[in-house]
């Protein structure tokens, strides 16, 4: 926490030492200015967090909203002049060109921020597939699975939005709903009150549900009861029969497998053990990992997230690093894969050229 703030802090002096140097801001009251809005945005992020359940949520939204989308713009803005400070030896090569090149860095970094919040509050886009399930019966082809992931309902994204895409996923037409973890942000107490609305999900089938890396923040044992509370059917290390013929299996956050913090050391063995012989499988899970595995236990279809498609770049780069399915379809060991870019926002509520999304899968029957 300590180095995070450092960063942030060091972050936000750079760029507005740099700000300071634009012929803009020669005229002392215009850098009077510039010191007073550096000063407000550097601190909004921290209050924010200071502020949430005493003060209403329709003063610490906007508030929390400035912050997080400053944390992006400071990046962005920090990578660019950083940049023009290599090519130009910190100023003192190319000195007629440095005012002009580092204004250019602040206008890339403001179009960054303006595409991505358009991205960010735009209805997610719908991703149509048709996977072919082995075992799955004749009388269940056509099927349609709608998938959401990381809705990430907090201080940010709240009761009208999860409103919109109930509607939203209601024009879909699903048999059945699965919601593929990061349900709460996990770091404001008055995120709970959204979690009744989830009951406004409905399908013939079902809602289904696993339990994401956020579902376990600042609560030991998981959000698995929480979300239940909710009308979701949450499947933890476990498989349930959806119709003759078809199987769900869910497993708990597979990041935390990585750590040994699971609570059975084999998840997705445990979750597909037993099941019904011949019977289609699609196995829910947060993290796109151990898909490997998953293919060699018979697995038809495997529904991930967790990544966010990178969501702000360059971000996608790093995360790629840990993730290498990190958005889409795949095909791994005869089992098809799809990862959810996500629904909704985790920190910045910005995306750029990652739009957020919802899955639509139709199921054909056959080998």
């Amino acid at each position: 926490m300590r180095v995070g703030f450092l960063l942030w802090t060091a972050g936000n002096l750079y760029v507005f030492w740099r700000a300071w140097s634009l012929p803009l801001f020669a005229p002392r009251r215009r850098r009077w200015l510039l010191a007073a809005v550096a000063l407000l945005l550097w601190g909004s992020f921290l209050a924010s967090r200071g502020l949430e359940g005493v003060l209403p949520g329709w003063v610490v939204r906007p508030i929390a909203l400035v912050g997080a989308d400053w944390l992006a713009v400071i990046f962005w803005a920090a990578a660019g002049l950083l940049l023009v400070d290599v090519i130009t030896l910190f100023g003192f090569a190319l000195r007629r060109w440095v005012p002009a090149l580092r204004g250019a860095a602040f206008a890339l970094a403001g179009a960054f921020a303006v595409i991505g919040v358009v991205q960010a509050v735009r209805p997610p886009v719908v991703r149509e597939y048709e996977v072919r399930l082995a075992g799955l019966p004749r009388d269940a082809d056509g099927l349609v699975v709608v998938g959401i992931s990381d809705l990430h309902l907090g201080t940010l994204i709240g009761e009208r939005w999860l409103a919109a895409r109930v509607r939203q996923v209601e024009g879909l037409h699903p048999d059945a709903i699965v919601v593929l973890g990061d349900v709460l942000e996990g770091d404001t107490p008055s995120e709970s009150g959204l979690l009744p609305l989830l009951r406004a999900f409905h399908a013939p089938l079902g809602v289904w549900a696993v339990n994401g890396n956020h579902e376990h923040y600042g609560r030991p044992g998981g959000g698995g009861g929480r979300l239940e509370q909710a009308g979701l059917r949450v499947l933890v290390n476990q498989w349930a029969e959806v119709r003759p013929g078809l199987v769900f299996a869910g497993v708990e956050d597979l990041t935390r497998h990585g750590r040994g913090r699971t609570t059975v050391a084999d998840p997705i063995g445990t979750a597909v053990a037993g099941r019904p012989a011949g019977e289609a499988t699609i196995l829910l899970s947060h993290s796109p990992l151990q898909t490997e595995r998953a293919a060699r236990d018979g697995v038809g279809l495997m529904l991930a997230a967790h990544t966010h498609g990178g969501q702000i770049w360059p971000f996608g780069y790093f995360t790629a690093m840990n993730y290498p399915l990190m958005g889409g379809r795949y095909e791994v060991g005869g089992m098809t894969v799809i990862v959810c870019r996500g629904t909704g926002t985790w920190g910045p509520r910005m995306r750029l050229f990652r739009p957020s999304e919802i899955l639509r899968i139709t199921l054909r029957s056959g080998t």
